[in-house]
């Protein structure tokens, strides 16, 4: 049976993890203990504390004393998280640790990201806090955290946290316990980047890329799935992209809700790795609650009762083409640039809401000056979802991967 590290403050939340600890091994598994308290100390009697708390500080390069003597607790959290991260990593790297479980609040959220980020994709990593009725992207980050919302406040048992605590543990003991392992295969993988009003341009890649034997990974442009698809290019797991869904990058530019930061499209260039790019869903940016005055002249378009799309501009749309072709220009590795003139998305095709020649036209100018001599750019009388500019991506990165196959 496994063993589950549980990483809480038990000087506050002993109560909690008590019983957690008795509903873990309810099961015949073992729980692991780490303190991450600061300002008080844990009752011995209640809860057994397998790594102090003091361990726990060294291991994140800092004083239990001192951290206690100031009393900061933004301080003590950045010093307890990054220590609970080096225990627990270390712990799973010997095989000691088999699954993670934690609850509390915001500072609990904060620390168990710092942990989850040490871990291996696949690995149980379960979270029960307050914060999972919120924006949670700040926690899971590109992460397979588990979250579960606890109704009530991490505060003492009662009839509510008592089922929601007790579920938890019996889930991260179910994962720890059968765990499923990938089988070994030589499949090469691509990511490939979509939004709704591009699915039929994902759709159609991952079945030309499954028809030509390589398997995709596609990831919503949300701001978090960007993130998570760059972290998995730098860390070797993707070794081609199809990128015919840069719409964050619009985010990013005009203060959307779902940008991927100054790092998205910079992955694949800074680490070899062949990439297919488009312009898909660069007609617009995401806005969510109501619409800032700044853009009420804006031509807007109401997503669903808590996203409205805002078309970008001529201005912005010759910007987002200049930052593509200076993202793409480091790179060492094959890239090519698909361009559709009759639609950025579904929105943008003629006779649509989002339909803007002047503002395509904008952006092409703007790509085709930046890029560098040797980046394809290929341009297409079609909209982004025609089966013509897919099945260019897919015939791209197959040919570039099949040269690469020793």
């Amino acid at each position: 049976m496994p063993t589950i590290a549980l990483v809480g403050a038990l000087d506050t939340k002993g109560a909690e993890y008590a019983f957690l600890a008795g509903q873990i091994e309810t099961f015949g598994a073992t729980p692991v203990l780490i303190d991450i308290s600061v300002l008080g100390r844990p009752d011995l009697a209640a809860v057994s504390v397998h790594l102090p708390a003091e361990r726990v500080a060294r291991s994140g390069g800092g004083s239990l004393a001192q951290l206690r003597q100031r009393r900061d607790r933004n301080a003590a959290m950045t010093v307890m998280a990054r220590g609970a991260a080096q225990v627990v990593a270390q712990l799973v790297a010997e095989g000691h640790v088999d699954g993670v479980l934690m609850v509390g609040g915001s500072n609990a959220a904060y620390v168990m990201a710092e942990v989850c980020a040490r871990l291996p994709f696949g690995f149980p990593k379960v979270l029960v806090s307050t914060v999972a009725a919120g924006d949670t992207r700040p926690y899971i980050r590109d992460t397979d955290l588990t979250l579960m919302y606890p109704v009530v406040d991490i505060n003492g048992l009662n009839r509510l946290s008592r089922p929601v605590l007790a579920n938890a543990a019996h889930a991260c003991v179910g994962m720890a316990s059968r765990r499923y392992a990938e089988p070994p295969g030589t499949v090469r993988v691509v990511a490939i980047s979509m939004f709704g009003v591009t699915t039929t341009a994902g759709a159609s890649v991952v079945r030309g890329l499954a028809d030509r034997g390589l398997e995709a990974l596609t990831f919503h442009c949300t701001g978090v799935g960007g993130r998570t698809m760059e972290s998995l290019i730098r860390n070797g797991t993707v070794e081609g992209v199809a990128d015919l869904t840069t719409t964050e990058l619009a985010d990013e530019l005009v203060g959307g809700v779902c940008s991927a930061g100054p790092e998205r499209l910079t992955a694949a260039a800074s680490s070899g790795v062949p990439q297919v790019v488009s312009v898909g869903a660069l007609d617009m940016v995401n806005l969510s609650g109501s619409v800032p005055p700044e853009f009420a002249d804006r031509r807007l378009y109401p997503h669903n009762p808590a996203v409205t799309l805002m078309r970008t501009t001529p201005a912005e749309c010759a910007e987002l083409g200049r930052t593509i072709a200076a993202r793409l220009n480091p790179s060492t590795a094959p890239v090519a640039v698909l361009f559709p003139w009759r639609g950025l998305s579904q929105l943008s095709v003629p006779g649509e809401v989002f339909h803007d020649p002047d503002a395509d036209d904008a952006l092409y100018r703007a790509l085709k000056h930046g890029l560098r001599p040797g980046i394809e750019l290929h341009e297409f009388e079609t909209d982004i979802n025609d089966p013509a500019v897919s099945g260019t991506a897919v015939d791209l990165l197959a040919s570039w991967l099949e040269k690469e196959t020793p």
